[in-house]
């Protein structure tokens, strides 16, 4: 994966974002180039870029916000240009006057919470003729609540599945990523993360809810996959379906842990059980997320599983200098591996945003991608920083 240095950062102040947002002067020589358009009230929008050049050819990939993936490498030969389109969700902390999300000193430099409409542009030769930006009110919203398996991953080379799934879909849907590295779901309810979801969801909007990770490390009185573990999520799914809206419970991603016959380890005990048990005991649709990754991760194998995550010698990326060996946390591959893991439940449930899914339909974990043919086009940010709850 080449890692690319050079950023540009063009700020755009608009006071009321209430009609269509143009940006029609070309910006043929974005190189990581972010727009971030500042003022923008919550909500979705949606985006079309036109990307091209009359002088050369382009070589475009397109994100937004905290590295989410909308578009990768689109190739526009000299003097051609391609329209695309994409939805985005923008948010920031407040509640009320008197509330707000408690977000964690390590999130305040994120994009996904600021008050800014961030769009990137990378690739080998990103080529942006116009852009513009208009409120979508009528699609459907896609909640995600979870943790660093799910969150939006700011830096290379970490990753997850809800910053890629994005790609995986059409403009009827929309993607709001709320979870957070160490979250657990007692905790995510306590910081307001979800008091916020309902402040904006509305009927027919979705809510994925996958916890465990961290759940399991609480211990002491009231503790457990079948107390807190289980009320916490039985509180999201009754309060959001008190809003029109449907929960979707997603039991949590295997770790990289095998066996010496190179099976992989359950290390989660009974939280992926509670989880169904409670999928079953309130009817709520359940992807089975800790069994697809079973499958996913043993079909790789004990060594290429490697690839899937924060796997790297010294020196893959600048002043690195210590390797990288993590076996919870994906990389950008690991996490679109994963990502086509839900969208398979998606389809498999029979969920009706199915019919929204335009890529990887008929892909299955059982025949993972070929790492070698996966290619990347790094973000200009790194750390070395393991994601909270590792």
């Amino acid at each position: 994966m080449k890692y690319i240095t050079l950023f540009i950062l063009i700020t755009i102040n608009i006071s009321v974002f209430s009609q269509v947002f143009i940006i029609d002067k070309p910006m043929e020589k974005i190189v990581n180039g972010v727009l971030a358009i500042e003022n923008v009230p919550d909500g979705n929008y949606l985006v079309k870029v036109v990307v091209g050049s009359k002088n050369e050819k382009g070589h475009t990939v397109i994100r937004g916000e905290s590295r989410r993936l909308f578009f990768d490498p689109i190739i526009t030969r000299k003097g051609r240009f391609k329209e695309v389109s994409f939805i985005i969700n923008k948010r920031n902390t407040f509640i009320s006057d008197s509330e707000h999300v408690r977000i964690k000193e390590r999130e305040k430099n994120k994009l996904n919470w600021d008050n800014n409409l961030s769009l990137e542009f990378a690739g080998i030769n990103p080529c942006v003729e116009k852009i513009s930006v208009s409120p979508a009110e009528n699609v459907t919203t896609i909640y995600l609540c979870g943790n660093s398996t799910v969150v939006d991953q700011d830096n290379e080379p970490w990753a997850s599945w809800g910053q890629i799934i994005t790609k995986f879909f059409d403009t009827n849907i929309s993607f709001a990523n709320y979870a957070e590295s160490g979250e657990s779901a007692n905790t995510f309810i306590a910081a307001k993360r979800f008091k916020k979801i309902l402040t904006v969801i509305k009927p027919g909007d979705y809510i994925f809810i996958e916890f465990g990770h961290n759940d399991q490390k609480q211990t002491g009185e009231g503790k457990g996959p079948y107390l807190h573990y289980y009320k916490s999520l039985a509180e999201m799914i009754i309060e959001s379906r008190a809003l029109g809206a449907i929960p979707v419970l997603l039991t949590p991603t295997q770790r990289r842990n095998f066996n010496k016959s190179g099976q992989i380890v359950n290390t989660h005990g009974e939280y992926p059980q509670a989880m169904k048990q409670l999928a079953t005991d309130l009817n709520v649709p359940l992807i089975d997320l800790h069994e697809k990754t079973k499958i996913l991760f043993e079909k790789m194998g004990v060594e290429n599983s490697k690839n899937a995550f924060v796997h790297y010698p010294a020196n893959s990326f600048p002043n690195q200098i210590k390797p990288l060996q993590d076996n919870t946390h994906f990389n950008p591959f690991g996490a679109t591996q994963v990502a086509k893991c839900v969208i398979n439940g998606i389809i498999e449930i029979d969920l009706p945003v199915k019919k929204f899914i335009h890529k990887c339909k008929t892909w299955s974990p059982y025949k993972p991608d070929e790492f070698k043919k996966f290619v990347w086009y790094n973000s200009p940010y790194f750390e070395t920083e393991k994601p909270d709850g590792n």
